[in-house]
């Protein structure tokens, strides 16, 4: 495997988790976009697996980049999935679970504005941790549970916030009890999936790529028998790249790198930048909301999603010093 030099690991740093700033705001805009748009309405289930499909192939060519040769490559896919079916169908658990939070998300960005989905999604922060807790036995300063609290506390206002406004027009017909449920349920698989993925690249020694394809080869039948399940009528009749144009290509690629950057992210930042730079992704949403969709800001969105940006920093804080046991809250149930 090739090694990345030192000199490089800042530059890497800081490129992955700008990157990851602009993907994280311009998925909920872009998404928001592609579903209030006029024209012709593509089916956001066949965009899933559209993006899984790309995910793939980028994900063998980095293995094949990896291996060297192609032979090794073949080689390395034929002893880690044909010859360990278990592992693989391990694998499976992740791969239905992610399949069913994309779904999710298309629904809630289709009736939520892009700021309130943005803001909401963080939700997915205080998921992780109960998962992490339940599953890995991973054990939380109390500043953290603290932070995750006032995430809750924040998420309430930026809903009261859009309350006081639901009398507002939209282009479209929107239920936000929908669009909230979703959102709310895409954060719970999204918390699940990415622990249990954790748990299963920690007990084995196959790269974050390779498990990757295994995700994505999984994903695209399980997501091709959902499109005919779901919308099945309208793909047979107007096909399944019905609506697809240059911006639903564009955000197919967006969702489909979004997993791999935030992989590099983990490898090359810290946690405290990674929450920089989620909070800033919240920024960019909102702010480009209001000139883009007619959002309009209040002071209790601006004060809940303040408390949002404020509790992704607070989790994100590590003291020098955390041998001390009485700072920790055991994760033991």
């Amino acid at each position: 495997m090739i090694k990345t030099p030192q000199k490089n690991v800042q530059t890497l740093k800081y490129v992955s988790l700008i990157t990851l700033t602009l993907q994280n705001a311009l998925v909920g805009l872009s998404m928001r976009h592609a579903q209030t748009r006029p024209g012709d309405k593509f089916q956001s289930s066949t965009a899933v697996v559209m993006a899984e499909v790309v995910k793939c192939i980028i994900c063998l060519i980095l293995v094949l980049i990896e291996e060297g040769s192609l032979k090794k490559f073949i080689n390395a896919l034929n002893n880690t999935i044909v010859k360990q079916p278990i592992d693989t169908l391990k694998v499976c658990v992740p791969s239905i679970v992610y399949l069913i939070q994309n779904n999710l998300l298309y629904v809630s960005a289709s009736n939520l504005d892009a700021a309130t989905y943005q803001v909401s999604y963080q939700l997915k922060i205080l998921t992780t941790a109960f998962f992490a807790v339940i599953i890995l036995r991973k054990s939380l300063l109390k500043i953290q549970w603290g932070a995750l609290v006032l995430l809750l506390i924040g998420i309430i206002f930026v809903q009261l916030a859009k309350s006081e406004h639901h009398s507002s027009t939209s282009a479209i017909n929107q239920n936000r009890l929908v669009g909230f449920s979703s959102v709310l349920g895409a954060c719970f698989l999204s918390g699940f999936a990415g622990i249990y993925f954790e748990k299963i690249l920690k007990d084995s020694d196959i790269s974050v790529w390779m498990r990757n394809v295994q995700l994505s080869m999984l994903s695209v039948p399980f997501g091709i028998i959902s499109c005919y399940l779901n919308n099945g009528d309208v793909i047979s009749e107007k096909g399944f790249f019905y609506g697809y144009d240059s911006f639903i290509c564009y955000l197919v690629l967006l969702q489909a790198g979004g997993g791999l950057v935030v992989a590099l992210v983990v490898k090359y930042a810290d946690n405290i930048l990674k929450g920089f730079a989620t909070s800033m992704a919240i920024i960019i949403s909102c702010i480009a909301s209001v000139y883009l969709f007619n959002f309009e800001l209040t002071f209790l969105f601006v004060f809940g999603a303040s408390l949002v940006i404020c509790s992704i920093f607070m989790y994100g804080y590590q003291p020098k010093d955390i041998s001390n046991d009485r700072h920790l809250i055991s994760g033991k149930v």
